[in-house]
């Protein structure tokens, strides 16, 4: 079983390479954030619970987003492989996953890492927001959205290096070229069961 987390600070372009990678690895797309934005458009309970969080640039609970993930991921349980994208958030988050994963024996594979320039962020996010009209995308939430990623998700980094799983992609290209160098970590992986720790 192919099992990859895919992470990145917002506008990083993480959930359009995640969408690329499914089709071509055929892996189910696990995703906290497009299952939460699902929940808030037919305003479930959930939804409006998580919106609080949200609209503020703040992530959700840990229990909310661990709780959701699971019932998610159990649907799924005969799939070549997961994507998690956006998730993990946090270290309690991380360790979580690890649990649940280790437990069935299906330990996460691979963690791509996509990295953008803060400024560049920033015009990316500002762009969607005025195409999109996504309520999460007005100035002062993108910074905090930003504060929170790099206080809350940068440490995973270290938490996955000793493992030995981590890998940087360079993001600052064309999307086609981000792609390859993904398809060429997760395919040096298949082939060899090795770690490239940096795609420039």
């Amino acid at each position: 079983m192919l099992n990859l987390i895919i992470f990145g600070p917002p506008g990083s372009g993480k959930g359009t390479q995640s969408a690329r990678i499914v089709e071509k690895y055929k892996l189910t797309h696990l995703s906290t954030g497009d299952l939460f934005r699902e929940e808030m458009e037919k305003n479930t309970p959930l939804g409006q619970e998580v919106r609080k969080y949200i609209d503020q640039g703040l992530l959700v609970p840990d229990e909310i987003a661990l709780r959701e993930l699971y019932s998610r991921a159990s649907e799924h349980m005969d799939s070549p492989g997961f994507i998690f994208d956006g998730f993990p958030r946090t270290i309690v988050q991380a360790e979580a996953l690890d649990q649940m994963l280790n437990e069935r024996e299906i330990p996460i594979c691979l963690v791509i890492s996509v990295e953008v320039d803060r400024e560049e962020l920033f015009k990316r996010i500002i762009g969607r927001g005025e195409d999109s009209g996504r309520s999460d995308d007005s100035e002062d939430i993108i910074r905090r959205r930003l504060q929170v990623y790099e206080e809350q998700t940068l440490p995973l980094i270290s938490y996955y290096k000793n493992q030995g799983k981590f890998v940087a992609i360079n993001g600052m290209a064309h999307v086609d070229k981000v792609f390859a160098k993904i398809c060429h970590a997760i395919d040096t992986y298949l082939e060899t069961k090795k770690v490239v720790p940096e795609v420039e």
